[in-house]
């Protein structure tokens, strides 16, 4: 067999075969149909793209299944609701070059591909114009160019899309350019695959990234503890023995992980496989999203009850972005 399917590794074939058709995800959780018109609906708006990987995952018969709920596209994306946009983050002012975001001091972010191996649907890139962010290979060049008349950055960051649906030859020849920048000392990955598609961390995967010439740190994205199990933690262990300093970031979504228990038991499942809590986010308010927006005053008794509960180190710190801040802004704790 000499198809271009025959020559795809096996997470390439995962990501290829995901379910994308919301019929489908509806008859293998055995789902009633009465989900099914809202969801096509929501879904040529914004595509439903699922690991079946992650879908094995979740409760059958439960249509409020915390997993589910991320990716199943519901009627609700199509109010349009005061207060939220297509850029919430104002990422199109901090845009110089095509592919890259200038945003915060001493770091810029890449937009190395334009898709995910999951579309999840309080996504605040969810509108983002990834055509015109996604140059090409001859367009990186501008870019690195970027970088390197700028010496005031140290990190690079990779986001998306998730860099990681990039394959090893693409991530080598990256890396290459990268090392040619001296001042350059860390590349931070943010990336939801090693949780919803762990079979990406292929032994190819951890030779290129245990030589990088910087500091690999690997963000995750996980909102439950249900996300995790044993492929994730063996990944967590395969990239935490190869030097990577793990990290993850959790949205706090309404109907998903809005209980302290479940944000507990969250922070402590990522330590338990060597990865950090780090920051707990407000929803950024993208249009098609509200439904999942838990408001600051919950956020902060929740936020509470976890330093009541956990040590420090357990603790993320709980965060929101404002357009045009330097940094991310921390939520005033403790006050309502």
């Amino acid at each position: 067999m000499t198809s271009t399917a025959s020559k795809l590794t096996a997470w390439q074939k995962a990501l290829v075969q995901a379910i994308t058709d919301p019929q489908e995800l509806l008859n293998s959780l055995e789902l009633d149909s009465d989900w099914l018109e809202a969801a096509k609906s929501a879904a040529n708006v914004f595509p439903l793209n699922v690991p079946r990987g992650f879908v094995a995952r979740m409760q059958k018969g439960n249509a409020h299944d915390p997993l589910l709920r991320q990716i199943l596209p519901l009627g609700d994306e199509l109010q349009i609701v005061a207060g939220y946009s297509e850029d919430p983050l104002q990422e199109a002012k901090y845009n110089p070059v095509p592919g890259l975001l200038h945003k915060y001091q001493g770091r810029v972010l890449l937009t190395l591909v334009g898709t995910c191996a999951v579309n999840c649907r309080y996504c605040f890139r969810r509108h983002f114009p990834y055509t015109d962010n996604n140059p090409g290979t001859e367009g990186w060049e501008r870019a690195l160019n970027y970088i390197a008349n700028h010496p005031s950055i140290h990190e690079v960051i990779l986001s998306g899309g998730d860099p990681l649906v990039a394959n090893d030859k693409t991530l080598q020849a990256f890396s290459d350019k990268l090392n040619l920048i001296p001042h350059i000392k860390r590349l931070r990955i943010h990336s939801r695959i090693p949780i919803v598609l762990p079979e990406r961390i292929t032994p190819e995967f951890i030779h290129w990234i245990s030589q990088l010439k910087q500091k690999p740190i690997l963000v995750t994205h996980c909102n439950h503890p249900q996300e995790i199990n044993a492929a994730v933690a063996e990944a967590a262990h395969l990239l935490t023995k190869a030097g990577v300093v793990l990290l993850n970031q959790t949205v706090l979504l309404k109907g998903v992980n809005d209980a302290a228990e479940t944000l507990i038991a969250l922070s402590e499942s990522l330590f338990a496989i060597g990865i950090q809590p780090y920051y707990l986010h407000l929803l950024d308010k993208v249009q098609g999203a509200a439904h999942f927006d838990v408001d600051k005053e919950t956020a902060v008794k929740l936020h509470e009850e976890l330093s009541q509960n956990l040590s420090g180190y357990l603790v993320p710190k709980l965060v929101y972005e404002q357009p045009g801040a330097p940094a991310k802004k921390p939520v005033e704790l403790y006050t309502v």
